[in-house]
C-alpha cells in the first residue's frame, strides 16, 4: 500500500455535496487487480476532483471512506482504488500513462511525481476506475434535455458550472417544491414567467456539446457540487429577489443558491 504525504496550508476544503441517499447501496468493490493506496487531500481538492482523477465517483469515495461530512480537510487520508505497477527498463512515465490510457499529468499526480526521473523495481500507482455503477433511470431525451439547458446556461464556463447547472434542476424534482421530471422543471411556467431564460429566447434549442453532454450525465449520476442549491445565477445579475437567496458555491461566474 503507498502512503503519500505532502506538506498542507492551513485551511479546509469545501467539498462538492452528494446526497446520502445516493450513497446507499452503492458498491464499494474494485476491480480484482486493484489495491488501496492511501491518498493525502492537497490545497485545492475536492471529493470531486479526486474522484475524477482517480476515475471513480464521489458516491463512491463517500461510501469507501465512511464520509457523512460534505467538507475536506487539507490532510485528511482517503483509501482510493488503485493498480501497483512496477517501473521496468526503459519505462518513461509518458510510456506507462499511455499503456494504462490515462492522462500523464494525472500519472504524475498520483504519485507526486513533477520529475521525469523513474528507476526500474519503483512502485507506481495506477488510477483505476471502481465499481461504484448507478443504475441509469433517466430517458435518453431527459439526458438530451438537460444537456441543452447546460449548453445554454453554462458554455464558456468551467466544466463544474456545467455540471451545477443540472445539479440544480436534479435538485428541484428531489426537493418537492418543484415538477418531478426533468422536461417539467426546465419548462415550468409560474404566472407567465418561464424559470429557465434559454426556454424564452429558444437557446434551449440548440444541441449539446460532448462536454455538456459529459456534465449532465454526472448530474443524472447524482453528482451535486452544489451542496443542495436550488437557483443559480451569473455576475451581472441586479434582481434582488435571487440575490437575496443564500450562496452556496461558485464556479466561474456563476452563482449557486438556496
Amino acid at each position: 500500500m503507498a502512503i503519500r504525504r505532502i506538506k498542507l496550508n492551513k485551511k479546509s476544503i469545501r467539498a462538492f455535496l452528494i446526497t446520502t441517499g445516493l450513497a446507499i447501496g452503492l458498491s464499494a468493490s474494485m476491480p480484482a487487480d486493484a489495491h488501496a493506496a492511501e491518498y493525502t487531500a492537497v490545497s485545492g481538492d475536492s471529493l470531486y476532483k479526486i474522484s475524477r482523477l482517480f476515475s471513480t465517483s464521489v458516491a463512491n469515495l463517500m461510501v469507501v471512506n465512511n464520509l457523512t461530512d460534505y467538507s475536506l480537510n487539507i490532510g485528511q487520508v482517503l483509501n482510493i482504488a488503485c493498480v501497483k505497477y512496477t517501473v521496468k527498463a526503459g519505462d518513461t512515465l509518458y510510456k506507462i500513462s499511455q499503456k494504462h490510457n490515462i492522462k500523464l499529468s494525472d500519472l504524475r499526480r498520483a504519485n507526486n511525481i513533477y520529475t521525469n526521473y523513474i528507476y526500474a523495481g519503483q512502485t507506481l500507482d495506477i488510477p483505476v476506475s471502481q465499481s461504484a455503477k448507478q443504475e441509469e433511470n433517466y430517458k435518453p431525451e431527459d439526458l438530451d434535455l438537460l444537456a441543452r439547458l447546460i449548453m445554454a446556461e453554462a458554455q464558456g464556463e468551467p466544466y463544474e458550472a456545467k455540471v451545477a447547472v443540472g445539479a440544480v434542476v436534479i435538485n428541484r424534482i428531489k426537493s418537492g417544491l418543484f415538477p418531478t421530471s426533468i422536461n417539467d422543471v426546465i419548462y415550468q411556467n409560474i404566472n407567465g414567467y418561464y424559470q429557465f431564460t434559454p426556454v424564452v429566447n429558444e437557446w434551449i434549442n440548440k444541441p449539446a456539446n460532448e462536454e455538456c453532454i459529459r456534465a449532465a450525465k454526472e448530474a443524472l449520476a447524482g453528482v451535486d457540487n452544489t451542496n443542495g442549491a436550488l437557483f443559480y445565477y451569473d455576475t451581472t445579475t441586479t434582481n434582488q429577489w435571487i440575490l437575496s437567496k443564500d450562496v452556496s458555491v461558485q464556479f466561474g461566474s456563476m452563482i449557486y443558491a438556496y
